[in-house]
């Protein structure tokens, strides 16, 4: 298939920039002159950047130690951010004296590199180490440098500190002198996905060359990786073959296996998800598994002793079921107990399973709750106690965060700090309500705009995303409110087929073949906000980004009819050449492989790019994208605005020099992003 637009996928080649400097200089000329861009950019940056935002905690250890906690911050003055520290019971008392251990601004400048934080793990035996991930403008490739905590300083290459060069990787802590490396090791230890398909034991004061292979992969593996446990008796490696985005195979050293143990594989079948945590084995099911005459439905979680299952003498129990309105969206172990985040018809309810006296696992809810659509939850140090990080918010709640014990103790949950309202909400409410799609699947979507409804068609805005079995729910977005909400505009959040918001029922309802379903039911959310008077057709716009962008296209070239404007972000767009570049052969299992007759029997029918028509009548179409995007690339928006631009279409092109798969690499980039979205979308639909 030819390609005459070829040329743009060469990311930073002359020419290639030359076109996206000519189209940055035109959006820049209409968007940022527009006299709402800077005061709205201003105002958005504001709040990206307030001092009193939630300072999110990172402890290391026991909070009845009183133990480090690290956070890391951006603000005005430290736009990369600072990894710094306090203790628990200054930052407990609400007005923490902080101490910077690491300052990524700093840094950038004094090595003439834009860095930007990607995490950090800190070995358990003393917390006294970290490993550093840093990445050049936002990029998914990065560097692993070793931090000294008490000294304040990476530990030199020279004096065995343990240095990554860049790639797509990272380091995992074996013991205090020891590490796991997943990297760039040269020809060969790639898969074809661009992924580390080697784990390799490296010992300080030696080589990475030299790092022995203990795992290894395919090259049509998507990628393998490696885990440490961490609590006494469980200290098990894990190894991971990931063979596509949905299958798998893990492997284990067990804990006390000895010097010199090979890895085993764990005997489930490959569309299970495995995770350990200490002596337990946890067992996410994708689809049906029938185990010793018991079905289990796709979606349960299962769990079993690690020892006993290995030995054949264990059979897994269930203790999750999903039901046609529940569906687990993620679970968290404390020290001794499971948390299971539910969501029960697109709403978050917790439960704790715990083990009874007589061995078996029962679930209770925690009830003592704040009442809001949104939970998210992580263990405060799942090594040293039973405690949990809640954070609640949705639309209209700015987030709160709670210290919750689940524990033998029945406490009640412990507010730790509560964000203040970024925009006027007042007469302002979310509702839930269900559309019908063209199969006659019942779609929900959310809906924040005038308590009461609407009182005639108001600008309104439709996002979604429907892929990859990522649910979408209501979240507190200060951007929105102040760009959107306050002006008088209308948000809905579709949760369409291809997301887990009923769990992997729904993923698989809009996979490889049936993703048109997808796109009907984001069709059948937009008719019905029309048939209730919400907005109109001239009035509604869409925004989506990476898998969201390649929805968002497909509006635009299927139903344009319904769309007042489209914003369309680090999108996939052209389904012929998606799997050539980048990451993404690592989605076939999610869309299908182009080089095979039957899957581009479908492919092509979803891939905007090769969907426009050239006499339809389409909406305005803003299209943003990043250089540094090594995720999704950059050519599928080039070429799609190119294209969109020699047939005479409304297409407006930004492309961000920085920033990697997320569009920007600061609150001021984000900031930037976020005023031209919201500028186009009030000068076509307001």
């Amino acid at each position: 298939m030819t390609d005459e637009r070829i040329w743009l996928e060469d990311i930073e080649g002359t020419d290639a920039m030359a076109w996206v400097e000519e189209r940055n200089a035109e959006a820049e000329a209409d968007l940022f002159a527009d006299p709402a861009f800077a005061p709205l950019r201003e105002r958005i940056l504001e709040v990206l950047e307030a001092d009193d935002r939630i300072a999110y905690p990172s402890l290391h250890g026991d909070p009845a130690d009183d133990p480090t906690v690290h956070n890391f911050w951006t603000d005005a003055s430290h736009r990369r951010g600072i990894l710094r520290r306090t203790t628990w019971a200054d930052y407990r008392g609400g007005d923490p004296t902080w101490e910077t251990v690491l300052d990524v601004d700093a840094l950038g400048a004094e090595e003439g590199e834009s860095w930007v934080f990607h995490g950090a793990d800190t070995r358990r035996s003393d917390r006294r180490r970290t490993l550093v991930d840093l990445s050049p403008g936002g990029s998914d490739a990065s560097v692993t440098r070793e931090l000294d905590l008490v000294d304040k300083a990476f530990v030199p290459e020279a004096d065995g500190g343990f240095v990554r060069p860049l790639a797509k990787g990272g380091l995992t802590w074996v013991d205090d002198d020891t590490v796991y490396a997943t990297t760039d090791h040269g020809p060969g230890s790639l898969t074809r996905s661009g992924y580390p398909r080697t784990v390799r034991r490296w010992r300080r004061g030696t080589p990475l060359t030299e790092a022995e292979i203990v795992f290894e992969g395919d090259e049509a593996d998507i990628v393998v990786g490696a885990a440490v446990g961490t609590i006494p008796g469980g200290r098990h490696h894990l190894f991971q073959r990931m063979l596509d985005f949905y299958t798998s195979e893990t492997w284990i050293i067990p804990d006390g296996a000895g010097p010199g143990a090979e890895p085993v594989r764990i005997d489930v079948p490959i569309d299970i998800e495995v995770s350990v945590h200490g002596p337990w084995l946890t067992l996410s099911l994708r689809k049906d598994w029938t185990l010793d005459g018991t079905t289990h439905p796709g979606g349960s979680l299962l769990l079993v002793d690690v020892d006993g299952y290995l030995a054949g003498t264990s059979t897994p129990m269930a203790v999750f079921t999903p039901t046609a309105q529940r569906a687990l969206a993620g679970h968290t172990w404390t020290r001794s107990r499971l948390v299971l985040n539910v969501l029960d018809d697109v709403r978050n309810r917790l439960e704790v399973v715990h083990p009874d006296a007589d061995g078996t696992w029962a679930a209770r809810p925690i009830t003592a709750l704040p009442d809001v659509w949104s939970l998210e939850v992580a263990a405060v140090d799942a090594d040293t106690c039973d405690d949990v990080w809640l954070v609640a918010n949705d639309f209209l709640t700015p987030e709160s965060l709670y210290r919750v014990h689940v524990g033998d103790r029945d406490d009640p949950p412990e507010l730790l700090r509560r964000a203040p309202a970024r925009f006027d909400g007042a007469g302002l409410a979310i509702t839930q309500h269900f559309a019908t799609s063209a199969d006659g699947t019942r779609i929900p979507y959310f809906e924040v705009g005038p308590e009461g409804g609407a009182d005639g068609p108001r600008p309104t805005l439709l996002g979604g995303y429907g892929g990859f079995e990522v649910p979408r729910l209501p979240a507190y977005a200060p951007a929105l409110g102040r760009a959107w909400l306050e002006a008088g505009g209308t948000y809905v959040l579709a949760n369409i087929r291809g997301g887990g918001e009923y769990g992997p029922r729904w993923h698989q309802a809009g996979l490889r073949e049936q993703r048109p379903r997808v796109y009907e039911d984001f069709e059948a959310v937009a008719r019905d906000l029309i048939d209730r008077g919400v907005t109109s057709a001239d009035r509604l716009g869409c925004t989506g980004g990476s898998n969201g962008g390649l929805l968002v296209g497909n509006m635009y070239v299927r139903s344009p009819e319904l769309w007042g404007a489209i914003v369309c972000q680090v999108p996939l767009l052209d389904m012929a050449r998606y799997h050539l570049l980048l990451a993404g052969a690592s989605w076939m299992a999610e869309y299908g492989d182009p080089d095979d007759p039957d899957d581009w029997a479908h492919l092509e029918g979803y891939s905007p790019y090769h969907q426009v028509d050239p006499d339809r009548a389409h909406p305005p179409i803003l299209l943003t994208t990043s250089t540094r995007d090594d995720r999704v690339h950059p050519g599928h928006a080039r070429k799609m605005a190119a294209l969109l631009g020699e047939l005479g279409k409304d297409v407006t092109y930004w492309e961000n020099t920085e920033g990697g798969h997320g569009g920007a690499a600061d609150a001021a980039q984000q900031a930037t992003m976020q005023a031209l979205l919201y500028v186009f979308l009030r000068r076509h639909l307001v």
